[in-house]
């Protein structure tokens, strides 16, 4: 996808170039939006306003990352729908991996663990509802900065676009949810995620 090419024309008023841009990033700005309104037609709804924003106001965007600066619109209409609701937002994990790693997934990923144990099965959705309650417990912009590194996978800087901060906000941020994410999660007797662990620890 020559995504320059496609901004331009749809900045022109191409609204079929503007639907080009929407196919390639809709999965990713619905997962986003699912992790902070963890509610399928909620999130649909939040990413539908957060396309029609974007299309609006094109004529800001100066150029750059057009995902991030997309995300950010969905990011904000999360916490706009969120304020309206006056709630926080129930994150949610759809899996991790054996070693606590992060997986993206697209809306509606079923999963198969072939060969594993039933009580393999049950120590992993034990982690998972583990994980989700204490990303409920952080701060809203601790949890923001989690998601997007360690679910969505974005890097600092990326991550950082979307937000509006600068990179070293993001990595504090993320050092503190990271820990406060240790720290309830020592307290529920999980083995910790490698994400979550001191550098010097070391499971025994």
């Amino acid at each position: 996808m020559d995504e320059e090419r496609l901004v331009r024309a749809a900045k022109s008023g191409d609204l079929d170039a503007f639907n080009r841009l929407v196919i390639e990033y809709q999965s990713r700005a619905y997962n986003l939006a699912y992790r902070f309104m963890s509610d399928p037609a909620s999130a649909a709804d939040v990413t539908q306003d957060a396309f029609i924003s974007a299309f609006r106001g094109l004529g800001r965007f100066r150029g750059g990352s057009f995902r991030s600066w997309l995300l950010r619109i969905v990011v904000n209409a999360c916490y706009d729908e969120l304020r309206r609701r006056k709630r926080r937002p129930e994150s949610s994990l759809d899996e991790f991996t054996d070693d606590g790693e992060r997986l993206f997934v697209e809306p509606g990923t079923s999963f198969s663990h072939e060969g594993k144990k039933p009580e393999q099965e049950v120590e992993r959705s034990e982690l998972r509802a583990a994980i989700e309650k204490c990303l409920d417990e952080l701060p809203r912009d601790f949890m923001t900065v989690a998601v997007l590194v360690d679910i969505q996978g974005f890097d600092y800087k990326e991550a950082a676009r979307v937000i509006g901060k600068p990179v070293g906000t993001v990595k504090s941020r993320l050092a503190r949810a990271r820990g406060r994410m240790r720290e309830c999660l020592n307290r529920r007797g999980e083995l910790l995620p490698s994400r979550f662990r001191l550098d010097d620890e070391t499971i025994r």
